[in-house]
């Protein structure tokens, strides 16, 4: 696509005070859906003028999976490996706002103590998310040393995630109506040596980038958004605190006993990339002292509800005990009905506000279910957050807002 306006070829044939109007042409750029910056299988197709772009379109659905209509035709408890595969950088989160979701729908009070162990998991979630967005922000700066050294304890966060559900980055992690295992002397102590050895190195990888200039030139004033537009276009999590609105799931509806904890809210002033940074090396510091506190005081019980219809008895209990058989083979079967209702959940997750929007119709599937993807909202502004700026600046836009294909496209 050109746009041509030609220039006489003698400039005394000017009028007086008219300028020389040279060629100017736009130009089609495709940013992705297979370039190493997306984080993912999407495309952006920029028009440029120059090194500035003009404009933008996305184009969204390359990894669809119809995850929400996958669930109609599958029973509660086996949906839980679908939430894995959304934001797969903090699948902990994912897995428990669901089971909080159809605990909800089915009245079950789970127990204190499998309340701490969900928010000690989704907070080491959430530290592993920010990880990753942080440390590839980095990489596409120009600075890949921050990356190599922070990433060696996301490590450790999985090899707890591996104690605790015996796996790594899809996690499946927890039931419904609590875990599905309790917290071992080895997981506690993983997780006691990852909060001493974790700030001494979020200190140095703040040492690297907080005030170094090239980052800073790189991030300050590029991507913003005012908190009017990020409310607006309905962002949530770090983008939205970014833009210095304090606004954060855990507090304005707390869910998991998160009403027991102290922890600050950080929030930015510009919404630019700069902010979404800060922010989220700030809650890092934050999901630490809740941890830490959520360990302190880790009450004694039961870490699974006392509903038998809906959570799977032990294993030793279904060998001796017929009731026990019974309800294992009625759940695994997909045999348990849940009651007529309608339900929202939300938990605070990496990228913002995860909703569940489940509609039973009192059979063994859910009629409707709806995913309240935070990615798939906030892209829609990064064309507009894109616009006058160049495509180095685009790329560490993209990478601040931490877009995960997976949770984008479902």
């Amino acid at each position: 696509m050109t746009e041509t306006a030609v220039a006489p070829k003698n400039p005394s044939d000017l009028a007086q005070g008219e300028q020389v109007q040279y060629v100017n042409e736009l130009t089609t750029l495709n940013l992705g859906p297979t370039h190493p910056a997306t984080h993912g299988i999407f495309q952006n197709v920029l028009t440029m003028d120059g090194e500035k772009i003009v404009a933008g379109e996305q184009t969204v659905g390359y990894i669809h999976r119809a995850f929400e209509k996958i669930a109609e035709r599958r029973p509660f408890y086996q949906i839980t490996t679908l939430t894995d595969r959304m934001n797969y950088c903090s699948s902990p989160i994912n897995n428990m706002g669901w089971h909080m979701t159809v605990e909800k729908l089915l009245s079950i009070e789970v127990p204190k103590r499998a309340q701490y162990i969900r928010v000690i998991m989704m907070e080491l979630a959430r530290i592993a998310d920010h990880i990753v967005c942080n440390g590839i922000l980095g990489v596409d700066t120009g600075a890949f040393t921050g990356f190599l050294y922070i990433y060696e304890k996301r490590e450790e966060i999985y090899e707890i995630y591996e104690e605790m559900c015996g796996a790594r980055l899809t996690t499946n992690m927890g039931r419904v109506g609590g875990m599905e295992r309790d917290l071992t002397t080895t997981a506690i102590r993983k997780i006691n040596e990852f909060l001493k050895s974790f700030p001494p190195v979020l200190k140095e990888f703040e040492r690297l980038f907080n005030r170094n200039r090239i980052f800073m030139d790189r991030t300050i004033g590029v991507g913003g958004i005012s908190a009017e537009r990020a409310m607006s276009y309905g962002f949530t999590g770090p983008n939205l605190r970014a833009a210095g609105v304090d606004y954060d799931v855990r507090v304005m509806s707390p869910y998991s006993s998160y009403e027991d904890f102290e922890f600050d809210i950080p929030i930015g002033q510009h919404g630019d990339t700069y902010d979404r940074y800060m922010v989220r090396n700030e809650e890092m510091w934050q999901s630490m002292r809740i941890i830490e506190q959520a360990l302190k005081n880790l009450p004694e019980g039961p870490y699974y509800a006392d509903a038998p219809e809906y959570y799977l008895p032990p294993k030793q209990e279904v060998y001796r005990n017929m009731e026990a058989l019974i309800y294992h083979f009625k759940i695994v079967m997909g045999e348990v009905e849940a009651p007529v209702g309608e339900v929202y959940h939300a938990v605070e997750g990496g990228n913002g506000e995860l909703g569940f929007y489940l509609i039973s119709d009192g059979g063994r599937t859910p009629y409707r279910l709806h995913f309240r993807r935070p990615c798939f909202i906030y892209y829609q502004a990064y064309p507009e957050m894109c616009v006058g700026s160049t495509i180095s600046d685009a790329i560490v836009t993209m990478s601040s807002l931490n877009v995960i294909a997976g949770e984008l496209d479902a």
